[in-house]
C-alpha cells in the first residue's frame, strides 16, 4: 500500500509562505494522482492541489491558483506545496493522499466534487494569524 507523511506545517502571519512536504512510500502506480487536501475545524475536507504521478500536470483550485505550486522530486520520493500569500482563511489541517482516479482526483480539487476516502497521511496543520 502507498503511505504519506505529512510536514513543514506551522504558524505564519498574513502574508508569509510555507513549504510543506509529503513523503511518499510504497509501490506507486505510473498512473497516480497525489494530492494536496485541507480542512478546517467544522467544515468539508476542500481538494487544494494534486499533481499527475507519471506526467507532473498540476492542477490548483480557484482560492490558491496563482499563491500556491505543487511539484515533486521523485529522487527523494516527495510531494511539495509551496504556499505564499497566505490568509487567515487558508487556516487548515493539511492533508497529502493518493488516487488511482485521476479524473476524479482532479474534479475535487478544481471542481470542488467529493471524494472518497481512500489513502491519506496524519495531516500537518497551517495556521495563519497575526
Amino acid at each position: 500500500q502507498v503511505q504519506f507523511v505529512e510536514s513543514g506545517g506551522g504558524l505564519v502571519q498574513p502574508g508569509g509562505s510555507l513549504r510543506l512536504s509529503c513523503k511518499v512510500s510504497g509501490v506507486i502506480p505510473d498512473y497516480y494522482a497525489i494530492g494536496w487536501f485541507r480542512q478546517a475545524p467544522g467544515k468539508e475536507r476542500e481538494g487544494v492541489s494534486c499533481i499527475s504521478s507519471h506526467d507532473g500536470r498540476a492542477f490548483y483550485s480557484d482560492s490558491v491558483k496563482g499563491r500556491f505550486t505543487i511539484s515533486r522530486d521523485h529522487a527523494k520520493n516527495t510531494v511539495y506545496l509551496q504556499m505564499n500569500s497566505l490568509k487567515p482563511e487558508d487556516t487548515a489541517v493539511y492533508y497529502c493522499g493518493g488516487d488511482i482516479n485521476i479524473p476524479k482526483m482532479v474534479a475535487a480539487v478544481v471542481r470542488g466534487t467529493p471524494l472518497a476516502r481512500g489513502s491519506w497521511g496524519q495531516g500537518t496543520q497551517v495556521t495563519v494569524s497575526s
